[in-house]
């Protein structure tokens, strides 16, 4: 379902489950990749992507989800829910950059793991972005809420989590969803050259990753109290 391969400074992560439905398996399996990403050194940059021309990813397991028993391959559902927003939590504070190449759909899981990417590339003529938690009926947990609070322009967060609203390429880059769009052939290449360029920030990996956990981790600067005056004034006191 999942393979890793590297080439010079690109790790490239292909999903290769057709829609790439998400049960602890597939978490579990993804996670061990990252492991190998992580235990590198040096210049690197990772590229995720789906062998599916339709679908990115289309969510989570639903089958599975809903009879585990009968879906034994999906792994232990009691496990999934702290296991996959622990993987998220991963892939947004990797210590090297990471490109997604969205080539199709991505739909619920599919649209978080997008975003906890830094680049985010997608089909330009086909496919749609969705947090459709409200529409189908589910609630959304206060955790993805600040990913995509934390990810997204304030009025694209609130059409996103309210109105389960689908981004396209074209109107997901003026919304600033994703920064760039392809032809669905051009994405791989794209891709590639973003992260060979991309690949020396991560020479540092300790101050790369800081960075990271500065923005997104326990003590994000962006949900920080103070006002940027009273930090400016007062720098010595915020490090």
């Amino acid at each position: 379902m999942i393979s890793l391969t590297r080439e010079n400074d690109v790790f490239t992560l292909t999903m290769d489950a057709g829609e790439n439905r998400w049960n602890t398996t597939f978490v579990r399996d993804i996670d061990k990749a990252l492991d190998e990403v992580e235990a590198s050194t040096g210049p690197a940059a990772l590229v995720t992507r789906s062998t599916d021309t339709k679908f990115f990813s289309n969510g989570l397991d639903l089958e599975w989800r809903q009879d585990p028993a009968a879906h034994p391959e999906g792994g232990d559902a009691d496990a999934f829910g702290l296991e996959f927003m622990a993987l998220m939590g991963r892939f947004i504070t990797l210590p090297v950059p990471t490109i997604c190449a969205i080539n199709g759909h991505a739909f619920g899981a599919g649209f978080m793991v997008a975003l906890c990417h830094d680049i985010r590339i997608m089909r330009e003529d086909r496919g749609f972005m969705c947090a459709n938690e409200m529409a189908i009926g589910f609630r959304i947990p206060s955790a993805e809420l600040a990913l995509f609070r934390h990810k997204l322009s304030g009025s694209a967060f609130y059409e996103t989590v309210q109105f389960s609203r689908r981004w396209g390429g074209p109107d997901g880059k003026a919304a600033g969803v994703v920064q760039h769009t392809a032809a669905l052939e051009d994405i791989p290449a794209l891709a590639l050259q973003i992260a060979e360029q991309s690949a020396s920030l991560a020479a540092n990996r300790e101050l790369f990753g800081d960075q990271k956990q500065r923005l997104f981790g326990e003590n994000s600067v962006l949900n920080l109290p103070h006002g940027a005056a009273h930090m400016l004034k007062n720098a010595e006191q915020f490090g």
